[in-house]
């Protein structure tokens, strides 16, 4: 559990995906990678219709990248490579032919709210509040930007991007787009998400997989830009300015 978990469940042509992390659920690159070929298996599995992203504990539903391998980079090949992991995650979930689902329990920052802006439907809570705090530390969210502008609009994205140490409520991201639903607590959540999920193993999985397609179209070349963008994070993570700013952040 040091180095976080993933693990998958089907159940009723479902498959769930639950992550989780000592570290307020944040991602090290290496769990990053397991979850990425974790929606691959099941994107390729005949008995998966419907995939569910959850993560585990009750505040945070996910901080993003991990600070103790941001600190670590020592150039810009192995920056780029780092943030290469969302490039990757985000474009593997726009790529899988399956509907993603996200059960959204709590507090999400950076990268965790472009995980949230590439799931398909998002079901939150009250306490699910969002917050991109990159700019605080030197960098930007320069990899998850397009997938929260699709979502959202370039308005409401800089909106979170140049105030960011300031927490956006879940009836914010309702209003904007990146949440579907919201709920008082997570037990009515659960019922919600149950209830959307059982009926959308009902429907054809072509018509699916056909309606993920045309919502996702313009976007084949993102698995250009967000490399580039991760060049972008990698080359500005190594200045005094930002590595200052982690190390204040982390203590």
């Amino acid at each position: 559990m040091s180095q976080g978990i993933i693990y998958t469940n089907i159940t009723n042509k479902v498959g769930t995906i639950t992550f989780g992390h000592p570290k307020s659920n944040s991602f090290p690159s290496a769990l990053l990678q397991k979850l990425i070929d974790s929606i691959g298996r099941l994107d390729l599995d005949n008995k998966v219709q419907v995939i569910v992203l959850k993560s585990e504990g009750e505040k945070t539903f996910c901080a993003g990248a991990s600070f103790d391998e941001l600190l670590q980079i020592k150039d810009i090949p192995q920056g780029k490579q780092f943030f290469s992991g969302f490039a990757n995650l985000i474009n593997a979930m726009r790529k899988c032919s399956k509907t993603i689902v996200a059960r959204v329990h709590g507090k999400v920052v950076g990268g965790g709210v472009g995980i949230v802006a590439a799931a398909d439907y998002v079901f939150a809570t009250e306490a699910a509040s969002i917050k991109l705090s990159e700019l605080s530390i030197g960098i930007g969210p320069f990899v998850i930007e397009p997938a929260i502008t699709r979502k959202i609009g370039i308005a409401a994205m800089n909106e979170l991007a140049l105030n960011p140490t300031e927490w956006k409520t879940g009836y914010w991201a309702q209003n904007k787009g990146l949440f579907a639903k919201v709920f008082e607590n997570r037990r009515d959540m659960d019922k919600g998400l149950d209830v959307f999920v059982s009926n959308l193993v009902s429907y054809n999985p072509k018509a699916l997989a056909e309606l993920k397609k045309i919502a996702w179209q313009n976007t084949a070349h993102w698995d250009q830009l967000l490399l580039e963008r991760a060049a972008i994070s990698g080359t500005l993570v190594l200045s005094d300015l930002t590595k200052n700013a982690l190390s204040k952040f982390k203590s």
